[in-house]
Protein backbone atom coordinates (compact mmCIF):
# COMPACT_ATOMS: atom_id res chain seq x y z
CA UNK A 1 0.00 0.00 0.00
CA UNK A 2 0.90 3.69 -1.08
CA UNK A 3 2.41 5.61 1.95
CA UNK A 4 0.14 8.35 3.03
CA UNK A 5 0.65 12.04 2.01
CA UNK A 6 -0.36 14.69 3.70
CA UNK A 7 -2.34 17.55 1.65
CA UNK A 8 0.69 19.69 1.26
CA UNK A 9 2.33 16.60 -0.72
CA UNK A 10 4.57 15.68 2.08
CA UNK A 11 4.93 11.62 2.84
CA UNK A 12 4.29 11.69 6.91
CA UNK A 13 6.27 9.58 9.04
CA UNK A 14 4.71 5.79 10.22
CA UNK A 15 3.08 5.99 12.61
CA UNK A 16 4.42 3.10 14.89
CA UNK A 17 7.62 1.42 14.52
CA UNK A 18 8.50 -2.14 16.59
CA UNK A 19 9.06 -1.07 19.92
CA UNK A 20 6.36 -3.22 21.79
CA UNK A 21 6.91 -2.06 25.43
CA UNK A 22 6.13 1.64 25.04
CA UNK A 23 2.85 3.55 25.55
CA UNK A 24 3.00 6.45 23.71
CA UNK A 25 3.75 7.87 20.37
CA UNK A 26 6.00 10.60 19.38
CA UNK A 27 3.54 12.82 17.20
CA UNK A 28 3.62 16.06 15.67
CA UNK A 29 1.12 18.79 17.49
CA UNK A 30 -1.81 20.01 15.63
CA UNK A 31 -1.25 23.57 13.33
CA UNK A 32 -4.15 25.92 13.10
CA UNK A 33 -3.57 26.73 9.54
CA UNK A 34 -2.48 23.30 8.17
CA UNK A 35 -4.62 20.90 6.83
CA UNK A 36 -2.19 18.29 7.12
CA UNK A 37 -1.81 18.33 10.99
CA UNK A 38 -5.52 17.63 11.77
CA UNK A 39 -6.32 16.41 14.94
CA UNK A 40 -7.24 12.84 15.64
CA UNK A 41 -8.33 14.43 19.14
CA UNK A 42 -12.85 14.44 17.67
CA UNK A 43 -12.51 10.74 18.47
CA UNK A 44 -12.77 9.21 21.74
CA UNK A 45 -10.77 6.78 23.37
CA UNK A 46 -12.48 3.99 22.83
CA UNK A 47 -12.40 5.00 18.99
CA UNK A 48 -8.74 6.16 18.42
CA UNK A 49 -6.20 3.49 17.46
CA UNK A 50 -4.48 2.93 20.24
CA UNK A 51 -1.16 3.10 20.21
CA UNK A 52 1.40 -0.05 21.14
CA UNK A 53 4.50 0.89 20.09
CA UNK A 54 6.17 4.57 19.40
CA UNK A 55 7.40 6.31 16.46
CA UNK A 56 9.79 9.23 15.72
CA UNK A 57 7.66 11.92 14.09
CA UNK A 58 9.46 15.12 14.68
CA UNK A 59 7.41 18.33 13.85
CA UNK A 60 7.05 22.27 15.07
CA UNK A 61 4.61 22.83 17.72
CA UNK A 62 1.63 24.91 16.70
CA UNK A 63 2.57 28.59 16.80
CA UNK A 64 6.36 28.11 16.23
CA UNK A 65 8.05 29.19 13.26
CA UNK A 66 11.29 26.59 12.39
CA UNK A 67 12.00 25.42 16.26
CA UNK A 68 11.11 21.58 15.92
CA UNK A 69 9.78 19.67 19.09
CA UNK A 70 9.32 15.88 19.75
CA UNK A 71 6.31 15.19 21.66
CA UNK A 72 5.22 11.70 22.87
CA UNK A 73 1.56 11.30 22.98
CA UNK A 74 0.57 9.68 25.65
CA UNK A 75 -2.24 7.21 25.21
CA UNK A 76 -3.86 3.68 26.70
CA UNK A 77 -1.86 0.91 25.14
CA UNK A 78 -4.15 -2.47 24.47
CA UNK A 79 -4.81 -4.11 27.97
CA UNK A 80 -4.00 -0.91 29.60
CA UNK A 81 -5.12 -1.12 33.42
CA UNK A 82 -5.68 2.26 33.79
CA UNK A 83 -8.45 2.54 30.78
CA UNK A 84 -11.78 2.46 33.04
CA UNK A 85 -12.82 -0.14 30.25
CA UNK A 86 -10.12 -2.49 30.95
CA UNK A 87 -10.75 -2.69 34.77
CA UNK A 88 -12.64 -5.72 36.29
CA UNK A 89 -16.07 -6.18 35.68
CA UNK A 90 -16.97 -6.61 39.29
CA UNK A 91 -15.23 -3.08 40.09
CA UNK A 92 -17.10 -1.16 36.89
CA UNK A 93 -20.64 -3.05 38.93
CA UNK A 94 -19.48 -1.49 41.88
CA UNK A 95 -19.50 1.66 40.72
CA UNK A 96 -22.06 1.68 38.24
CA UNK A 97 -24.51 0.86 41.24
CA UNK A 98 -22.87 4.19 43.27
CA UNK A 99 -23.52 6.09 40.73
CA UNK A 100 -27.18 4.68 40.00
CA UNK A 101 -27.68 4.60 43.77
CA UNK A 102 -26.69 8.55 43.06
CA UNK A 103 -29.37 8.89 40.75
CA UNK A 104 -31.66 7.25 42.77
CA UNK A 105 -31.32 9.50 46.00
CA UNK A 106 -31.28 12.54 43.65
CA UNK A 107 -34.73 11.62 42.06
CA UNK A 108 -36.28 10.68 45.25
CA UNK A 109 -34.95 13.76 46.84
CA UNK A 110 -37.57 15.41 43.86
CA UNK A 111 -40.28 13.69 44.70
CA UNK A 112 -40.63 12.90 48.44
CA UNK A 113 -41.69 16.68 49.29
CA UNK A 114 -44.78 16.47 47.23
CA UNK A 115 -46.27 14.12 49.93
CA UNK A 116 -46.81 17.24 52.42
CA UNK A 117 -47.36 20.40 50.12
CA UNK A 118 -50.29 21.14 52.48
CA UNK A 119 -47.74 21.39 55.48
CA UNK A 120 -45.43 23.91 53.52
CA UNK A 121 -48.99 25.69 52.51
CA UNK A 122 -50.15 25.63 56.43
CA UNK A 123 -47.15 26.69 57.62
CA UNK A 124 -46.06 29.71 55.93
CA UNK A 125 -49.74 30.60 54.95
CA UNK A 126 -48.95 30.70 51.46
CA UNK A 127 -51.52 29.70 48.29
CA UNK A 128 -51.50 26.22 47.05
CA UNK A 129 -49.67 27.14 43.55
CA UNK A 130 -47.00 28.68 45.77
CA UNK A 131 -46.43 25.96 48.05
CA UNK A 132 -45.85 24.28 45.07
CA UNK A 133 -42.88 26.49 43.71
CA UNK A 134 -40.11 24.80 45.50
CA UNK A 135 -40.94 21.63 43.79
CA UNK A 136 -41.07 23.03 40.37
CA UNK A 137 -37.61 25.02 40.90
CA UNK A 138 -35.84 22.07 42.03
CA UNK A 139 -36.86 20.31 38.72
CA UNK A 140 -35.75 23.64 36.78
CA UNK A 141 -32.58 23.06 38.18
CA UNK A 142 -31.97 19.81 36.88
CA UNK A 143 -32.09 21.76 33.51
CA UNK A 144 -29.88 24.48 34.35
CA UNK A 145 -27.17 22.68 36.21
CA UNK A 146 -26.18 20.24 33.03
CA UNK A 147 -25.80 22.87 30.51
CA UNK A 148 -23.00 23.52 33.46
CA UNK A 149 -21.71 20.52 34.61
CA UNK A 150 -21.86 18.53 31.55
CA UNK A 151 -18.92 20.66 29.35
CA UNK A 152 -16.72 21.45 32.84
CA UNK A 153 -16.67 17.21 33.30
CA UNK A 154 -15.76 17.08 29.86
CA UNK A 155 -12.44 19.30 30.70
CA UNK A 156 -12.16 18.99 34.58
CA UNK A 157 -13.40 15.06 34.65
CA UNK A 158 -15.99 13.60 36.13
CA UNK A 159 -14.57 13.06 39.73
CA UNK A 160 -14.39 16.19 41.18
CA UNK A 161 -17.71 17.62 39.16
CA UNK A 162 -19.31 14.36 41.03
CA UNK A 163 -17.74 15.57 44.16
CA UNK A 164 -18.27 19.21 44.85
CA UNK A 165 -21.92 19.35 43.26
CA UNK A 166 -23.25 16.88 45.85
CA UNK A 167 -21.35 18.16 48.65
CA UNK A 168 -23.27 21.46 48.20
CA UNK A 169 -26.79 19.95 47.49
CA UNK A 170 -26.06 18.21 51.15
CA UNK A 171 -25.41 21.74 52.84
CA UNK A 172 -28.26 23.61 51.21
CA UNK A 173 -31.13 21.14 51.94
CA UNK A 174 -30.13 21.63 55.88
CA UNK A 175 -31.50 25.44 55.58
CA UNK A 176 -34.71 23.79 53.88
CA UNK A 177 -35.34 21.95 56.30
CA UNK A 178 -35.34 25.12 58.93
CA UNK A 179 -36.40 27.89 57.11
CA UNK A 180 -38.98 30.05 58.35
CA UNK A 181 -40.69 31.75 54.93
CA UNK A 182 -41.17 30.04 51.75
CA UNK A 183 -38.82 32.70 50.32
CA UNK A 184 -35.62 30.59 51.97
CA UNK A 185 -37.48 27.35 50.63
CA UNK A 186 -37.74 28.48 47.34
CA UNK A 187 -33.93 29.92 47.09
CA UNK A 188 -32.58 26.60 48.69
CA UNK A 189 -34.20 23.97 46.66
CA UNK A 190 -33.27 25.85 43.79
CA UNK A 191 -29.53 25.66 44.13
CA UNK A 192 -30.35 22.04 45.29
CA UNK A 193 -31.75 21.15 42.10
CA UNK A 194 -28.96 22.54 40.13
CA UNK A 195 -26.77 20.84 42.24
CA UNK A 196 -28.28 17.26 42.34
CA UNK A 197 -28.67 17.88 38.48
CA UNK A 198 -24.92 16.95 38.12
CA UNK A 199 -24.79 13.42 39.05
CA UNK A 200 -27.60 12.76 37.04
CA UNK A 201 -26.12 14.05 33.91
CA UNK A 202 -23.02 12.82 34.53
CA UNK A 203 -24.13 9.01 34.66
CA UNK A 204 -24.25 8.58 31.26
CA UNK A 205 -20.91 10.01 30.74
CA UNK A 206 -19.38 7.91 33.18
CA UNK A 207 -20.81 4.64 31.80
CA UNK A 208 -20.11 5.30 28.42
CA UNK A 209 -16.01 5.44 30.05
CA UNK A 210 -16.73 2.01 31.68
CA UNK A 211 -18.59 -0.04 29.05
CA UNK A 212 -17.95 -0.70 26.01
CA UNK A 213 -20.83 -0.50 23.10
CA UNK A 214 -21.60 -4.39 23.46
CA UNK A 215 -21.65 -4.20 27.11
CA UNK A 216 -23.47 -1.00 28.25
CA UNK A 217 -27.06 -2.33 27.84
CA UNK A 218 -27.86 -3.55 31.33
CA UNK A 219 -25.88 -0.99 33.25
CA UNK A 220 -27.49 1.72 30.77
CA UNK A 221 -30.74 0.32 32.47
CA UNK A 222 -29.50 0.22 36.08
CA UNK A 223 -28.84 4.46 35.50
CA UNK A 224 -32.11 4.87 33.35
CA UNK A 225 -34.14 2.69 36.36
CA UNK A 226 -32.94 5.10 39.00
CA UNK A 227 -34.84 8.36 37.84
CA UNK A 228 -38.00 6.50 38.09
CA UNK A 229 -38.13 4.49 40.84
CA UNK A 230 -36.95 7.69 43.40
CA UNK A 231 -39.88 9.19 42.40
CA UNK A 232 -41.70 6.27 42.71
CA UNK A 233 -40.49 5.87 46.08
CA UNK A 234 -40.78 9.40 47.24
CA UNK A 235 -44.35 9.81 48.06
CA UNK A 236 -44.89 6.51 49.67
CA UNK A 237 -41.63 7.01 52.11
CA UNK A 238 -42.89 10.58 52.47
CA UNK A 239 -46.77 10.10 52.75
CA UNK A 240 -46.19 7.99 56.01
CA UNK A 241 -43.07 10.33 57.30
CA UNK A 242 -44.71 13.08 56.94
CA UNK A 243 -47.88 12.04 58.23
CA UNK A 244 -46.27 10.82 61.32
CA UNK A 245 -43.48 13.58 61.70
CA UNK A 246 -44.67 16.86 59.84
CA UNK A 247 -43.45 18.43 56.48
CA UNK A 248 -39.09 18.86 57.76
CA UNK A 249 -39.08 15.59 58.40
CA UNK A 250 -39.24 15.06 54.73
CA UNK A 251 -35.94 17.19 53.89
CA UNK A 252 -33.97 15.22 56.94
CA UNK A 253 -34.48 12.00 55.13
CA UNK A 254 -32.82 14.20 52.05
CA UNK A 255 -29.70 14.96 54.00
CA UNK A 256 -29.42 11.62 55.31
CA UNK A 257 -29.44 10.08 52.23
CA UNK A 258 -27.70 12.99 50.60
CA UNK A 259 -24.75 12.48 52.57
CA UNK A 260 -24.69 8.75 52.33
CA UNK A 261 -24.24 8.86 48.45
CA UNK A 262 -22.11 11.74 48.75
CA UNK A 263 -19.50 9.65 51.23
CA UNK A 264 -19.77 6.54 48.23
CA UNK A 265 -18.98 8.16 45.54
CA UNK A 266 -16.26 10.98 46.62
CA UNK A 267 -14.00 8.54 48.53
CA UNK A 268 -14.54 4.90 46.82
CA UNK A 269 -15.29 5.88 43.25
CA UNK A 270 -12.39 7.07 41.34
CA UNK A 271 -11.79 9.27 37.90
CA UNK A 272 -13.39 7.13 35.06
CA UNK A 273 -12.73 9.80 32.27
CA UNK A 274 -9.98 8.73 29.83
CA UNK A 275 -8.25 12.31 28.58
CA UNK A 276 -8.40 13.36 32.92
CA UNK A 277 -6.85 9.78 33.44
CA UNK A 278 -4.07 10.38 30.49
CA UNK A 279 -3.34 14.18 31.60
CA UNK A 280 -2.49 12.42 35.18
CA UNK A 281 -0.63 9.90 33.65
CA UNK A 282 1.08 12.26 31.17
CA UNK A 283 1.92 14.61 33.92
CA UNK A 284 3.56 11.73 36.10
CA UNK A 285 5.86 10.79 32.93
CA UNK A 286 7.35 14.40 32.88
CA UNK A 287 7.89 14.37 36.71
CA UNK A 288 9.29 10.50 36.45
CA UNK A 289 11.19 11.30 33.20
CA UNK A 290 12.25 14.84 33.19
CA UNK A 291 10.57 14.70 29.84
CA UNK A 292 8.64 17.67 29.02
CA UNK A 293 7.88 16.01 26.12
CA UNK A 294 5.29 13.57 27.19
CA UNK A 295 1.65 14.82 26.76
CA UNK A 296 -1.67 14.55 25.63
CA UNK A 297 -4.43 15.33 22.87
CA UNK A 298 -6.14 17.89 25.42
CA UNK A 299 -2.37 19.38 25.92
CA UNK A 300 -1.64 19.71 22.40
CA UNK A 301 -4.83 21.96 21.47
CA UNK A 302 -4.02 25.18 20.27
CA UNK A 303 -6.70 27.20 21.88
CA UNK A 304 -6.57 28.52 24.94
CA UNK A 305 -8.45 27.81 27.78
CA UNK A 306 -11.53 30.64 27.58
CA UNK A 307 -11.88 29.48 23.97
CA UNK A 308 -12.01 25.93 25.00
CA UNK A 309 -14.39 26.23 27.68
CA UNK A 310 -17.05 28.60 25.71
CA UNK A 311 -16.89 25.93 22.94
CA UNK A 312 -17.60 23.44 25.83
CA UNK A 313 -20.31 25.79 27.45
CA UNK A 314 -22.75 26.17 24.21
CA UNK A 315 -21.91 22.47 23.29
CA UNK A 316 -25.94 21.46 24.63
CA UNK A 317 -27.51 24.35 23.42
CA UNK A 318 -26.21 23.14 19.97
CA UNK A 319 -26.51 19.59 20.50
CA UNK A 320 -30.55 20.44 21.65
CA UNK A 321 -31.25 23.48 18.67
CA UNK A 322 -29.41 21.77 15.76
CA UNK A 323 -29.10 18.21 15.96
CA UNK A 324 -32.74 16.76 15.16
CA UNK A 325 -32.26 13.56 16.92
CA UNK A 326 -31.87 15.26 19.99
CA UNK A 327 -34.84 17.36 20.11
CA UNK A 328 -36.77 14.77 19.05
CA UNK A 329 -35.35 12.47 21.81
CA UNK A 330 -35.70 15.38 24.01
CA UNK A 331 -39.15 15.83 23.35
CA UNK A 332 -39.76 12.32 23.57
CA UNK A 333 -38.49 12.03 27.55
CA UNK A 334 -39.41 15.48 28.44
CA UNK A 335 -43.47 14.39 27.64
CA UNK A 336 -42.59 11.32 29.74
CA UNK A 337 -40.79 12.79 32.49
CA UNK A 338 -43.63 15.70 32.17
CA UNK A 339 -46.28 12.88 32.92
CA UNK A 340 -43.89 10.99 35.72
CA UNK A 341 -44.17 14.66 37.70
CA UNK A 342 -47.71 15.52 36.61
CA UNK A 343 -48.53 12.06 38.49
CA UNK A 344 -47.24 13.35 41.77
CA UNK A 345 -50.26 16.10 41.37
CA UNK A 346 -53.02 13.62 39.77
CA UNK A 347 -52.65 11.31 41.90
CA UNK A 348 -53.81 13.35 45.31
CA UNK A 349 -56.18 14.82 42.99
CA UNK A 350 -58.07 11.27 42.54
CA UNK A 351 -56.95 9.44 45.95
CA UNK A 352 -56.84 12.07 48.29
CA UNK A 353 -59.62 14.94 47.13
CA UNK A 354 -62.04 12.40 45.27
CA UNK A 355 -61.61 9.28 47.40
CA UNK A 356 -60.39 10.77 50.71
CA UNK A 357 -57.58 8.72 51.38
CA UNK A 358 -54.37 10.10 53.69
CA UNK A 359 -50.95 11.00 52.46
CA UNK A 360 -49.45 7.90 53.41
CA UNK A 361 -52.17 5.48 51.63
CA UNK A 362 -52.19 8.03 48.57
CA UNK A 363 -48.15 7.08 48.89
CA UNK A 364 -48.88 3.22 48.05
CA UNK A 365 -50.49 4.07 45.02
CA UNK A 366 -47.23 4.76 43.34
CA UNK A 367 -45.91 1.05 44.21
CA UNK A 368 -47.33 -0.33 40.57
CA UNK A 369 -45.13 2.10 39.02
CA UNK A 370 -42.11 1.63 40.63
CA UNK A 371 -43.08 -2.46 40.31
CA UNK A 372 -43.46 -1.74 36.42
CA UNK A 373 -39.90 0.16 36.64
CA UNK A 374 -38.66 -3.13 38.20
CA UNK A 375 -39.98 -5.49 35.78
CA UNK A 376 -38.39 -3.57 33.00
CA UNK A 377 -35.13 -3.11 34.36
CA UNK A 378 -35.32 -6.95 35.29
CA UNK A 379 -36.00 -7.62 31.36
CA UNK A 380 -32.67 -5.41 30.28
CA UNK A 381 -30.35 -8.62 30.08
CA UNK A 382 -32.43 -9.89 27.47
CA UNK A 383 -32.59 -6.85 25.77
CA UNK A 384 -28.78 -6.66 25.93
CA UNK A 385 -28.77 -10.48 24.58
CA UNK A 386 -30.88 -9.13 21.41
CA UNK A 387 -28.38 -6.66 21.06
CA UNK A 388 -25.37 -8.83 21.38
CA UNK A 389 -27.04 -10.53 18.20
CA UNK A 390 -27.26 -7.92 16.54
CA UNK A 391 -23.60 -6.94 17.14
CA UNK A 392 -22.54 -10.01 15.96
CA UNK A 393 -24.38 -9.32 12.84
CA UNK A 394 -23.53 -6.34 11.56
CA UNK A 395 -19.88 -7.85 12.27
CA UNK A 396 -18.85 -5.48 15.63
CA UNK A 397 -20.26 -2.33 13.91
CA UNK A 398 -23.80 -2.03 14.59
CA UNK A 399 -25.77 1.46 13.73
CA UNK A 400 -26.77 3.53 16.65
CA UNK A 401 -30.82 3.02 15.40
CA UNK A 402 -30.67 -0.44 16.81
CA UNK A 403 -31.08 0.64 19.99
CA UNK A 404 -34.69 1.98 19.25
CA UNK A 405 -35.69 -1.55 18.69
CA UNK A 406 -36.81 -1.94 22.55
CA UNK A 407 -38.14 1.81 22.16
CA UNK A 408 -40.40 0.90 19.38
CA UNK A 409 -41.65 -2.04 21.19
CA UNK A 410 -42.10 -0.34 24.63
CA UNK A 411 -43.73 3.35 23.58
CA UNK A 412 -47.16 1.48 23.42
CA UNK A 413 -47.52 0.57 27.41
CA UNK A 414 -47.49 4.33 28.18
CA UNK A 415 -50.62 5.33 26.16
CA UNK A 416 -52.27 2.10 26.80
CA UNK A 417 -51.50 2.52 31.13
CA UNK A 418 -52.78 6.24 30.77
CA UNK A 419 -55.92 5.56 29.57
CA UNK A 420 -56.87 3.02 31.71
CA UNK A 421 -55.90 5.76 34.05
CA UNK A 422 -58.05 7.97 32.96
CA UNK A 423 -61.69 5.93 32.59
CA UNK A 424 -60.76 4.18 35.59
CA UNK A 425 -60.99 6.81 38.16
CA UNK A 426 -64.19 7.58 39.14
CA UNK A 427 -64.85 8.63 42.65
CA UNK A 428 -67.18 5.98 42.50
CA UNK A 429 -65.08 2.83 40.83
CA UNK A 430 -62.49 0.71 43.04
CA UNK A 431 -59.22 2.15 43.56
CA UNK A 432 -57.68 -1.01 41.70
CA UNK A 433 -58.12 0.49 38.10
CA UNK A 434 -56.06 3.76 38.70
CA UNK A 435 -53.77 2.10 40.77
CA UNK A 436 -52.47 -0.48 38.62
CA UNK A 437 -52.33 1.68 35.66
CA UNK A 438 -49.20 2.75 36.81
CA UNK A 439 -47.94 -0.67 36.09
CA UNK A 440 -47.47 -0.48 32.51
CA UNK A 441 -46.76 3.20 32.60
CA UNK A 442 -43.62 1.95 34.71
CA UNK A 443 -42.82 -0.48 32.67
CA UNK A 444 -42.93 1.48 29.38
CA UNK A 445 -41.01 4.15 31.37
CA UNK A 446 -37.82 2.36 31.79
CA UNK A 447 -37.55 0.91 28.15
CA UNK A 448 -38.43 4.19 26.75
CA UNK A 449 -35.52 6.02 28.79
CA UNK A 450 -33.29 2.98 28.26
CA UNK A 451 -33.27 3.30 24.42
CA UNK A 452 -33.34 6.52 24.31
CA UNK A 453 -29.71 7.19 26.39
CA UNK A 454 -28.14 4.21 24.81
CA UNK A 455 -29.23 5.96 21.36
CA UNK A 456 -28.30 9.39 22.42
CA UNK A 457 -24.95 7.55 23.68
CA UNK A 458 -24.39 5.85 20.66
CA UNK A 459 -25.07 8.43 18.23
CA UNK A 460 -22.78 11.12 20.05
CA UNK A 461 -20.45 8.94 22.07
CA UNK A 462 -17.44 11.55 22.23
CA UNK A 463 -20.00 14.03 23.53
CA UNK A 464 -21.89 11.76 25.34
CA UNK A 465 -22.16 13.83 28.76
CA UNK A 466 -23.31 16.93 26.96
CA UNK A 467 -26.35 15.25 24.71
CA UNK A 468 -27.51 13.94 27.75
CA UNK A 469 -27.62 17.19 29.17
CA UNK A 470 -29.31 18.92 26.75
CA UNK A 471 -32.28 16.50 27.02
CA UNK A 472 -32.00 17.13 30.85
CA UNK A 473 -32.40 20.23 30.20
CA UNK A 474 -35.58 20.73 28.23
CA UNK A 475 -36.92 18.06 30.20
CA UNK A 476 -36.88 19.71 33.13
CA UNK A 477 -38.31 22.27 31.98
CA UNK A 478 -41.58 20.62 31.48
CA UNK A 479 -41.71 18.86 34.15
CA UNK A 480 -41.32 22.00 36.32
CA UNK A 481 -43.63 23.71 34.53
CA UNK A 482 -46.81 20.64 34.43
CA UNK A 483 -46.63 20.64 38.28
CA UNK A 484 -47.63 24.02 38.55
CA UNK A 485 -50.78 23.57 35.56
CA UNK A 486 -52.22 19.99 36.57
CA UNK A 487 -54.02 21.00 38.97
CA UNK A 488 -55.49 23.52 36.91
CA UNK A 489 -56.40 21.08 33.97
CA UNK A 490 -57.73 18.53 36.18
CA UNK A 491 -60.37 21.23 37.29
CA UNK A 492 -61.09 22.49 33.77
CA UNK A 493 -60.88 19.50 31.62
CA UNK A 494 -62.25 16.68 34.37
CA UNK A 495 -60.15 14.19 35.87
CA UNK A 496 -60.92 11.25 32.98
CA UNK A 497 -60.65 13.57 29.62
CA UNK A 498 -57.52 15.36 31.52
CA UNK A 499 -55.74 12.32 31.51
CA UNK A 500 -57.45 11.17 28.42
CA UNK A 501 -55.62 14.16 26.64
CA UNK A 502 -52.08 13.16 27.81
CA UNK A 503 -52.35 9.35 26.38
CA UNK A 504 -53.15 11.42 23.45
CA UNK A 505 -49.96 13.04 23.67
CA UNK A 506 -47.76 10.29 24.43
CA UNK A 507 -49.39 7.94 21.86
CA UNK A 508 -48.29 10.52 18.76
CA UNK A 509 -44.88 10.40 20.42
CA UNK A 510 -45.11 6.84 19.61
CA UNK A 511 -44.02 8.39 16.23
CA UNK A 512 -40.55 9.28 16.98
CA UNK A 513 -38.66 6.05 17.09
CA UNK A 514 -40.31 4.47 13.96
CA UNK A 515 -38.92 8.06 12.71
CA UNK A 516 -35.10 7.59 13.09
CA UNK A 517 -35.75 3.44 12.95
CA UNK A 518 -36.38 4.80 9.17
CA UNK A 519 -34.05 8.38 8.71
CA UNK A 520 -32.00 8.55 11.83
CA UNK A 521 -28.31 6.68 9.91
CA UNK A 522 -29.43 9.45 6.99
CA UNK A 523 -29.21 12.38 9.69
CA UNK A 524 -26.41 11.26 11.72
CA UNK A 525 -24.19 11.17 8.38
CA UNK A 526 -25.09 14.43 7.75
CA UNK A 527 -24.50 16.16 11.05
CA UNK A 528 -21.38 17.78 11.85
CA UNK A 529 -21.94 16.35 15.40
CA UNK A 530 -22.50 13.15 15.51
CA UNK A 531 -20.09 10.43 16.51
CA UNK A 532 -17.65 9.87 13.48
CA UNK A 533 -17.63 6.12 13.51
CA UNK A 534 -16.58 5.30 9.90
CA UNK A 535 -12.89 5.39 10.85
CA UNK A 536 -13.49 2.07 12.69
CA UNK A 537 -14.85 0.14 9.10
CA UNK A 538 -11.19 1.03 7.41
CA UNK A 539 -8.65 -1.73 7.43
CA UNK A 540 -5.38 -0.08 8.90
CA UNK A 541 -4.38 2.66 11.06
CA UNK A 542 -2.32 3.98 8.03
CA UNK A 543 -5.80 4.07 5.58
CA UNK A 544 -7.68 5.71 8.41
CA UNK A 545 -4.34 8.41 8.69
CA UNK A 546 -4.27 8.97 5.15
CA UNK A 547 -8.17 9.35 5.11
CA UNK A 548 -7.71 12.24 7.78
CA UNK A 549 -5.16 13.92 6.09
CA UNK A 550 -6.92 14.24 3.02
CA UNK A 551 -9.66 16.17 4.99
CA UNK A 552 -10.24 19.98 3.46
CA UNK A 553 -9.36 22.88 5.61
CA UNK A 554 -13.38 23.71 6.58
CA UNK A 555 -13.27 19.35 8.15
CA UNK A 556 -9.96 20.29 10.20
CA UNK A 557 -11.96 23.83 11.65
CA UNK A 558 -14.95 22.26 12.74
CA UNK A 559 -12.80 19.08 14.44
CA UNK A 560 -11.25 21.52 16.54
CA UNK A 561 -14.63 23.53 17.41
CA UNK A 562 -16.44 20.53 18.77
CA UNK A 563 -14.00 18.37 20.61
CA UNK A 564 -15.27 17.07 23.96
CA UNK A 565 -12.34 14.71 24.11
CA UNK A 566 -9.54 16.87 23.49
Amino acid sequence: MAAPTSATGQVPPYPYDSDDNAHYASIIPPEPNAASARSSADRSPETRPQVPAPAEKHGKLAGAADTRHEYKLVTFAPGDPDDPKNWSKAYKWYITMVVAVTCFVVAFCSSVVTSDVGGVQESFGVSHEAALVPISVFVVGFGVGPMIFAPLSEVFGRRIIYGSTLLLAVIFIIPCAVSKNIGTLIVCRTIDGIAFSAPMTLVGGTLADLWRNEERGVPMAAFSAAPFIGPAIGPLIGGFLSDAAGWRWLYWIQLIFSFVVWVLITFTVPETYAPTILAAKAKRLRKETGDNGHVTEAELDPRPFKERMGVFMIRPFQLLFRELIVLLISLYMSVLYGLLYMFFVAYPIIFEVRKGYSSGITGLMFIPIAVGVVLSAACSPWVNKHYLTLVAKHGGKPPAEVRLIPMMLSCWFIPIGMFIFAWSSYPHLTWVGPCLAGLPVGFGFIFLYNAANNYLVDSYQHQAASALAAKTFIRSFWGAGVVLFTEQMYDRMGDQWASTFLAFLALACCAIPFLFWRYGARIRARSKYAFGGDDDHMDSDVEKANAREHHDMEDLRQARSYVSNP
